[in-house]
């Protein structure tokens, strides 16, 4: 008599509608904030806006449907659904398993950062010399070095946000995530409409909108502004290492994926163009206090942006506490929603593969993710990492995967009509062969003239200036670590049944 282990029964969201705020809340996150006004500003300002939707629709809604469409219909984590397309591609979903933890380790350290910075707002702790508080009382920044000093004020409010991302992981699909978003989310847009508003009414803010708006039209024959464009989008949206599959998997056999995905890609650029409106009328304002033109200020984007500059003019403003706590406030919202998002990645990878129950998944993966987030990013050296880091999980990693994951289902597997006639099989609207072309020809052409322009820069020259064997280190540690990781986990046994799942047939008459 033999008997055979049966999978546990998935999870699912409640409905479509904890689905999408889940997915919109993954995409909306920090780079929303502080990288797209920057991005934006030096390519051509209001001109960037036409690459950026030509991004959008080529490459961001693409990919965005390729995920959904490889979570749903093999109805697992990245791993069980790559090796469910293909024995010998398990390896590609653990890379992205891979890269989301590396990102977790350090996501959760800004969080932390938004956090303390909405205490420093009340009293603007920062005094004078914003920059010198950010990096040396706060951050007591050390350099490019591998310190182990650790910074009490860091780790002790760190310990506070792993334990609270582990309870809601912890809590389920529904219970934690969905219910997570579903608060965060709408009060996140609530508080950065206010944010907003407040900004536009500050003097100055005209001027700020037009260096935002005004278009330099030359800077669309520049082939560097495009794959700037395609670049945001690709981040911004949460495509390509797992989160998009992730989700989708847990929806319910019938799920309306292209309408979806739609309104998902387009409330994340809404919400890009919101805060672009946020950050340059205040930077407007603060030209304005200084009298210099808003091209003359610095720090348009990134950590400077929300930790030295931002501060700046919290300080110059009327009521500038309550401004500080609404910035604040929505950036560690942001972070979070995107926090879980990455998590899940790498939990439901791990429960699958190894049969883990929920809360016992989260403990062991989440913990040991958290120790070595500890262990890095509260020391005295944990900017110069954390710099390092995303730069190579990002432009390496993530970019990497993306472009290997259409490469595999489009010619490895050849299964992009069987993708495509699902996505219409679920869907009340449809997508044509232009899906599979984009997926198949434009997106990795043009993802991979992006990891080649950034490979260029990074082995030519030490990124940001840190010395060769920090950098080696930390950056190119990152993704050869990846990589190997993703190779051993592929190689270990599945403890739970993987190979039976035979994905649901489509009709013919669902591809046209």
């Amino acid at each position: 008599m033999t008997t055979t282990t049966q999978a546990p029964e998935r999870e699912q969201w409640s409905g479509q509608l904890g689905f999408l705020l889940s997915a919109i809340g993954s995409a909306v996150g920090l780079g929303n904030i502080w990288r797209f006004p920057g991005v934006a500003y030096e390519n051509g300002g209001g001109a960037f806006l036409i690459p950026y939707l030509v991004a959008l629709l080529t490459a961001g809604i693409p990919i965005l449907l390729l995920d959904y469409s490889l979570g749903h219909r093999f109805r697992g984590s990245a791993p069980a659904a790559f090796r469910r397309l293909g024995r010998r591609f398990e390896a590609l979903g653990w890379f992205q398993v891979a890269i989301a933890f590396v990102i977790a380790t350090y996501y959760t350290v800004i969080l932390v950062w938004a956090i303390r910075y909405v205490g420093f707002s009340v009293t603007q702790a920062w005094g004078s010399d914003p920059a010198g508080f950010f990096v040396g009382d706060f951050l007591q920044d050390a350099g490019p070095t591998l310190s182990t000093d650790v910074v009490g004020g860091i780790f002790w409010p760190m310990v506070a946000v792993w334990a609270v991302t582990l309870v809601v992981l912890a809590l389920g699909v529904q219970r934690g995530l969905e219910r997570a978003n579903k608060v965060m989310l709408p009060l996140l847009v609530v508080l950065f409409t206010l944010l907003v508003v407040r900004a536009l009414f500050l003097p100055g803010a005209v001027d700020g909108l037009d260096a935002f708006f005004t278009p330099s039209w030359s800077a669309l024959a520049d082939p560097g502004v495009w794959i700037a464009a395609y670049s945001q989008i690709f981040f911004s949206l949460s495509i390509g290492f797992g989160i998009m599959l992730t989700y989708s998997s847990y929806l319910r056999r019938r799920a309306n994926l292209v309408p979806t995905s739609y309104v998902a890609a387009f409330a994340n650029s809404s919400f890009e163009v919101l805060a672009g409106l946020g950050v340059f009328a205040t930077l407007g304002f603060m030209a304005h206090q200084q009298g210099v033109a808003v091209g003359e200020l610095e720090g348009i984007s990134g950590v400077i942006l929300s930790f030295v500059t931002f501060p700046q003019v919290i300080s110059m403003m009327p009521a500038g506490p309550v401004f500080g706590i609404l910035f604040f406030v929505s950036l560690t919202l942001a972070g979070f929603t995107s926090l879980i998002s990455i998590l899940q990645v790498v939990s439901a990878a791990f429960q699958e593969k190894f049969d883990l129950g929920r809360a016992r998944g989260v403990g062991v993966v989440g913990g040991l993710c958290a120790l070595i987030s500890l262990a890095l990013y509260s020391t005295t050296s944990g900017l110069a990492m954390l710099d390092t880091a995303d730069k190579y999980a990002n432009e390496v990693g993530v970019i990497g995967s993306a472009i290997t994951m259409c490469l595999v289902v489009a010619y490895g597997a050849r299964r992009l009509p069987e993708l495509q006639a699902h996505l219409n099989w679920v869907s009340t609207a449809r997508v044509g062969r232009w899906w599979r072309v984009l997926v198949g020809a434009v997106v990795p052409l043009a993802l991979t003239l992006m990891l080649v322009t950034s490979l260029a820069d990074l082995v030519t020259e030490p990124y940001g200036g840190y010395p060769w064997a920090f950098v080696n280190a930390v950056g190119w540690g990152v993704a050869g670590g990846a990589l190997l990781a993703a190779l051993a986990l592929a190689a270990l046994r599945w403890r739970r049944p993987v190979d039976d799942f035979a994905p649901e047939p489509v009709p013919a008459e669902a591809v046209r």
